[in-house]
This record gives structure tokens, C-alpha cells and sequence, in this order.
């Protein structure tokens, strides 16, 4: 499982700042698509022009879904599925797109307005395989946001294999302002690898400066290249899309796999439109309630706990791959203070780049979405290989993979849609003096690895304070009354969404289950949990829930 978005305090605190808190999983391939140079789209598409100010945006109306008389051409469209266009990397992986089909859907830029400028969605459909038996359409979101529905259905299709790809046609998009649907762009490949190559000052002031300067930077770039989206690339957009491609492939109800961020837009459809609500699976739970400044609390502090998990695995299980030392207690110390070092000591790679310090971090945390039978392997081999051998590059692989760099120097727009997505989800003041300090006291006592030199003035910003467009959106919990019943799946070793996370999300719906696998990584889909796997099927296909308190193993 592919997963994104969450880094050491210093950066996860910057990109508060911005308003990139939340995390993604995408459940496909280990590359990401390259940005393109620029992003192409029809003549009535929202990209064919970029405008110098941001537009007032058409105050916000709550659709009423198919029954509105102005969006009857969006929900009555016929997407026009055809063979899907020549995909290099799909060749070069030797990756079969034969039997999928692909298509565009129509949908208005804004639902107030849906007489106005339109956006075409990237689609991919990978159809039944026993078309005898099917039983509909199951739409997934792979989280973000930002990630490519479209690449996790191309390039992670052994993940649907079995039931669910038996039964239902995989139908996969690429959100607003993500992928191939007039994605948000803001800055250059040039850009993007300076900033990531960067280990920011010490100096308290040094800091917070550069932070402010990056956050206005990036705004602005956004709204100089992509102003016209800003507006309307929020989630609660996204939903209502949702609802449009549920009727555009027939379903009269959503069956929806919502990873990760997936989640949080899964809870806003149903919120939305609770009477077309059919199976959901929302497995890595975002709390729709939660402020933003618990949840990068929470998100530091699970990636704390994990890597000292692994760093315990590691050398009592490991010890002869394993360049922590014999020491359990003192291993991810260890581990901790060669990172740190990078900053005076940069490792070298074959391409020339050199891993400093927030590099060789970022590439940890990706690895440690993953759980212990898989990526924590890789993760004692990039430090074996760095630690004792002296080399980068498996932590820069690894790094690029996470900041959506190709081998070529090309980075998808995910990182950008992200931040564009959380800033037109809700921005957050700054938190009061008080709130910070136990912030700060927070972070020392519980995750003094990672949040090694934090302090009051890094949370002296709110989020998206530089951001043009300011929404009304707020966390709050999602009832969802009317719904069938949902179920939500939460991973105890999570260090992205911690289950806690599930638990307050499952407790807010009208009508959940939680499932809980007990194991380590971000989400339990395409962990190979058999009790997981068959809980979805079941569920999906028959709508059978798992019973109140189903743990698995």
C-alpha cells in the first residue's frame, strides 16, 4: 500500500501553516504520474483560463442533487467509456490497461451556479469480471487530498482482485483540481526540489521567517496559476461530483471505498445525500470533528510511536540487518540522532543529490505507513544502507516516492491539491498562547524524537492565513441521519489516522460499525488481512456487517 502526506514536526508544523495537515493513502502503484509542463483541458473547462484575482465565489446553496432542475444535464449524462490512451508507465511496468475503460464526467465548477464554467473528471472503470453476477459499481477514493483515483484502479488493480473486482465495476476518479482534472498547479519541479532539499534554520526567528515567506510564496503562486479552482476544489464539491457519478454509471445507491482522506469525503456524502447512501467502507479514519491542531498533535505522535516500535522490532527480530545496536530502549534514539545529523552531514547519492536531514526523515515516514511484514523491511535495509554503508539513496527513493518526484525530476500536483483541498476545507486560527505551550508540552513528553527543538513558535500561525479563498466550512460531527449503515475500519498502530480517530467517527454516524485491525500501518485495505478482506466482501455484497467489537489480527 502506497500512502503520503506526513513528515517531522518542523515540516508538518509549516505545512499547518499552509493547511496541509491530513494525511493520504493512495492503494496503487509506487510511482506517481509527472506534473505536466502545463495542464491542458477543454474550452469549457475551469483550467482554460487563469485569471488574475480570485473570483467571489456564488455563495454556497445546498444542492438538491438530481432533483434540481439546473443540474438534470449532469446527472442525466452518458460518460462515453473507451479504450484507455497509451500509458507509459503502464507499459513500462507491464501493467495490462487492455479491459479497463476510460471516460470523462462533466460536473458544474460550482453547484450554485451550474449554468457557469463546468470541470471534466478523469475516470477509469476496470469492469466486473463476472459480469453475470454483477452487482454494480464500487467507486474509490484512495485519500490525499489529492491522490489519483485513477492511478490507484490502474495500478493497484490486485487489490480489488477476488470479490470485490468479481462483483462490481472498480470505477476510479481523479478529484477536482487533482490528476488529470484540472489539477491545482502552483509551483515548478526547480521549486519543488529546492524546498524539499531544504533543512530549515535553527534559530527560532530564522524559522518562523522562512516558514511565513514559503506559506505567502506558495500561495501566491497558486493564485497566480490556478486562481479560478481555489474556490471550489473543497470537499463538500467533491461530494456532490460523487453524487453525479453515481447516477452517470446507473447505481441508484453509492458503494464507495473511501481510504485515508477518502473517509473524510465518504462522511460528507453521506452527510449530503443520506438517502443515496448504499455500502461505505471508510478504512483510515479522518475525525471530521477534530480541530486542526489535535489532529497534527495526534499524527506526530503516532508516527513517534511507531518508529519506536519498528526501532524495537528492528533490533530484537532484525539484528542481523538492523544498524541500531543491541539496545531496545536506546534503539530509535539511535536512529533518531543519525537523522538529525544529516543536517551537518548529508549523505551522497548516485544522482548527486545530496539527503540532509528532512529528507532522510520524509523517506522514514513514508516507510512507515506501511506495517511490519512489508515496508518495515525496507525501512532497516535504507538505513542499514545509509547508517553503516554510508549512501542516501534508498532514503531518497524513498523520499521522492512520498513528495510525488519521478525519476525524471517531474512531481505530480498531489502535493499542491493538497493543500489547495485543506485550505478550501477549513482554515484555523492560531492557537492562544495557553494552547500552545501544552502543545509544546505535549510533544516534549510524548514525542520527544520527532518533536526534537519543537516550541511555542511553531504554532504562532493559523492555517491558510495566506490563503486567497476563505471557507465556512468548520470540523464538526457528521451524523449522517437517514443513512444505511456504514462501516468504518480503524488500525490500532495507525500512525497516520490513529484509531481514535475511528472511534469518534464511527460514534458520530446515526448508524456505523467500526471494525478494528490490530496490527501496524496506515489502513487495513490491501494489508492482506484475511478477516479484513472477507469483512469487506461480506459487507459490500451482501450487507452484512461484521458483529459490534470484530477484531482482526
Amino acid at each position: 500500500m502506497k500512502t503520503h502526506r506526513a513528515t517531522r514536526p518542523r515540516l508538518l508544523l509549516a505545512a499547518f501553516a499552509a493547511g496541509s495537515l491530513l494525511l493520504a493513502t493512495a492503494c496503487g502503484g509506487d510511482e506517481k504520474p509527472a506534473q505536466d509542463e502545463a495542464a491542458s483541458a477543454p474550452a469549457s473547462s475551469a483550467a482554460a483560463a487563469t485569471p488574475t484575482a480570485t473570483p467571489t465565489p456564488t455563495p454556497t446553496v445546498k444542492p438538491t442533487g438530481a432533483d434540481d432542475p439546473a443540474l438534470k444535464p449532469f446527472y442525466g449524462q452518458q460518460i462515453a467509456w473507451a479504450a484507455c490512451p497509451p500509458d507509459a508507465k503502464a507499459a513500462e511496468q507491464k501493467i495490462d490497461l487492455s479491459l479497463m475503460k476510460c471516460g470523462k464526467l462533466h460536473v458544474p465548477l460550482d453547484y450554485a451556479n451550474p449554468a457557469g464554467e463546468a470541470v471534466d473528471l478523469a475516470l477509469v472503470k476496470n469492469p466486473a469480471a463476472k459480469a453475470d453476477q454483477k452487482l454494480g459499481s464500487l467507486i474509490v477514493n484512495p485519500g490525499g487530498p489529492g491522490a489519483s483515483g485513477v492511478e490507484t484502479v490502474k495500478f493497484g488493480d490486485k487489490q480489488f482482485e477476488g470479490t470485490l473486482h468479481n462483483r462490481f465495476d472498480v470505477v476510479g476518479f481523479d478529484p477536482r483540481g487533482t490528476g488529470e482534472s484540472s489539477p491545482v498547479l502552483c509551483l515548478d519541479d526547480k521549486q519543488r526540489d529546492a524546498l524539499n532539499a531544504e533543512d530549515g534554520p535553527l534559530d527560532q526567528a530564522e524559522a518562523k521567517a522562512r516558514s511565513e515567506k514559503h506559506a505567502a510564496d506558495f500561495a501566491a503562486a497558486c493564485q497566480a496559476k490556478s486562481g479560478k479552482l481555489l474556490p471550489f476544489v473543497g470537499t463538500r464539491n467533491t461530494a456532490r461530483d460523487l453524487d453525479v457519478l453515481r447516477a452517470a454509471v446507473g447505481d441508484q445507491k453509492l458503494n464507495y471505498l473511501g481510504v485515508s482522506y477518502g473517509t473524510y469525503l465518504g462522511a460528507l456524502y453521506a452527510e449530503e445525500f443520506p438517502k443515496n447512501v448504499g455500502r461505505l467502507i471508510l478504512d483510515g479514519a479522518v475525525d471530521p470533528a477534530a480541530q486542526a491542531l489535535d489532529t497534527s498533535l495526534n499524527q506526530i505522535i503516532g508516527f513517534e510511536k511507531s518508529f519506536e516500535r519498528f526501532a524495537v522490532d528492528c533490533v530484537e527480530k532484525h539484528a542481523d540487518e538492523c544498524p541500531l545496536g543491541r539496545s531496545s530502549d536506546k534503539a530509535a534514539k539511535k536512529a533518531a540522532d543519525f537523522l538529525d545529523g544529516l543536517r551537518d552531514k548529508p549523505l551522497p547519492t548516485k544522482d548527486g543529490r545530496k539527503v540532509g536531514s528532512d529528507l532522510g526523515w520524509t523517506g522514514v515516514t513514508a516507510l512507515l505507513y506501511g506495517d511490519e511484514k512489508t515496508m518495515w523491511q525496507y525501512l532497516r535495509l535504507s538505513l542499514l544502507q545509509a547508517m553503516k554503508g554510508g549512501q542516501g539513496d534508498a532514503l531518497l527513493a524513498f523520499a521522492d516516492s512520498y513528495n510525488g518526484r519521478d525519476e525524471k525530476g517531474h512531481y505530480s500536483p498531489e502535493s499542491e491539491a493538497l493543500v489547495a483541498i485543506r485550505c478550501a476545507d477549513g482554515a484555523s486560527p492560531a492557537p492562544s498562547a495557553e494552547q500552545a505551550q501544552q502543545a509544546v508540552q505535549k510533544l516534549q513528553q510524548e514525542a520527544p524524537l520527532l518533536a526534537k527543538g519543537v516550541s511555542v513558535e511553531d504554532f504562532s500561525e493559523g492555517s491558510c492565513t495566506n490563503w486567497p479563498f476563505k471557507t465556512p466550512e468548520k470540523p464538526h460531527t457528521v451524523r449522517a441521519e437517514g443513512a444505511a449503515p456504514i462501516l468504518v475500519v480503524g488500525t490500532t498502530g495507525d500512525p497516520a489516522t490513529p484509531y481514535a480517530a475511528a472511534e469518534s467517527l464511527a460514534q458520530g454516524f446515526a448508524s456505523a460499525t467500526l471494525l478494528t485491525r490490530v496490527g501496524e500501518g496506515h489502513a487495513a485495505f490491501g494489508s492482506g488481512n484475511g478477516c479484513v478482506d472477507a469483512a469487506y466482501a461480506a459487507y459490500l455484497t451482501e450487507g452484512t456487517l461484521p458483529a459490534a467489537g470484530t477484531k482482526c489480527s
